[in-house]
């Protein structure tokens, strides 16, 4: 006898819940990576090529387990227990174009510090346009993303993890960071406040900003807007340890001020895509025949 016509939806629905063993290891992979990875790097892990890892990550993402982004894949937020992959998922635009900013600075065979946190992924990203880099990190997800690519040199700190914070952090940290002499430092915070600065929540993080900031030629602090009059506790460094300030949106005119009095450069995404913009005409230029048309 064959089934009726809702056993047979059933049965089509059930089939469909049940993950494939390639999805369930991806899966458990993500969560071993702690909810981020590049699809280059699970396919080395899982030992599958590339393009298995897509058709997997098509499937699981049909059903929102997993979202790609960025020639990588995250878990869904209710899969994922890492703060600061949740975090990525918020201002994801704003931090693209901050990063794109950042871009236009660096040269190839430059030398960075990058910290831990989400906007500082979204600039490890952007880097791998770049070859011959030399990156120190405490960051987990920033070594992952850069290393074994373009001849970078990608050193990780030590030190003990902070799973909420993705990252090493701690006395064998700083004495590593301090081996180092760099030409950038890639700095993020939590808040922006008009008198005391950039803000986090974290002391470890912060004697890590400091001593990035002391062993770098060129300190930029990097943050979305919605960061700005926000509150934390502890001050990351000093603010006139900080030679740039990468942002999204045109500052209001206290913070500009502040900025002005720190001796900080302002670069705003919003007012380098409004410039570009402007440099093309509303329409072609006229030649000469067109103009005498016109004239008449």
């Amino acid at each position: 006898m064959g089934l009726s016509m809702p056993d047979q939806e059933n049965q089509k629905k059930s089939s469909g819940d049940r993950k494939t063993h390639r999805a369930l290891e991806l899966l458990e992979t993500l969560r071993r990576l702690g909810g981020s990875a590049r699809t280059s790097h699970l396919a080395d892990i899982m030992n599958v090529s590339e393009e298995t890892v897509r058709r997997t990550v098509k499937k699981l993402s049909k059903d929102g387990t997993v979202s790609r982004a960025h020639g990588g894949v995250y878990l869904a937020l209710e899969q994922s227990s890492s703060p600061i992959h949740l975090r990525i998922r918020e201002q994801a635009e704003q931090k693209i174009k901050m990063a794109a900013m950042l871009l236009d600075m660096v040269e190839d065979s430059s030398s960075l510090f990058l910290d831990v946190g989400s906007t500082t992924i979204f600039v490890a990203e952007a880097l791998r346009a770049k070859k011959n880099l030399t990156i120190v990190t405490n960051s987990l997800s920033i070594a992952q993303i850069l290393m074994n690519h373009n001849q970078n040199r990608v050193f990780l700190a030590g030190g003990e993890l902070e799973d909420e914070l993705g990252g090493t952090f701690g006395s064998v940290t700083q004495k590593f960071v301090e081996k180092f002499t760099m030409d950038f430092a890639i700095l993020s915070s939590m808040a922006i406040d008009e008198k005391r600065g950039f803000l986090l929540n974290n002391s470890l993080e912060a004697e890590l900003a400091q001593s990035f900031a002391s062993h770098a030629h060129k300190c930029i602090m990097m943050a979305d807007a919605t960061k700005i009059g926000q509150r934390a506790p502890i001050i990351a460094c000093l603010p006139t340890d900080i030679d740039c300030f990468i942002t999204d949106k045109t500052l209001a005119p206290n913070f500009a001020n502040a900025m002005k009095n720190w001796e900080i450069e302002v670069i705003a995404a919003e007012e380098k895509t409004k410039a570009a913009n402007n440099n093309f005409p509303a329409e072609p230029p006229l030649n000469t025949q067109q103009k005498k048309k016109k004239r008449k």
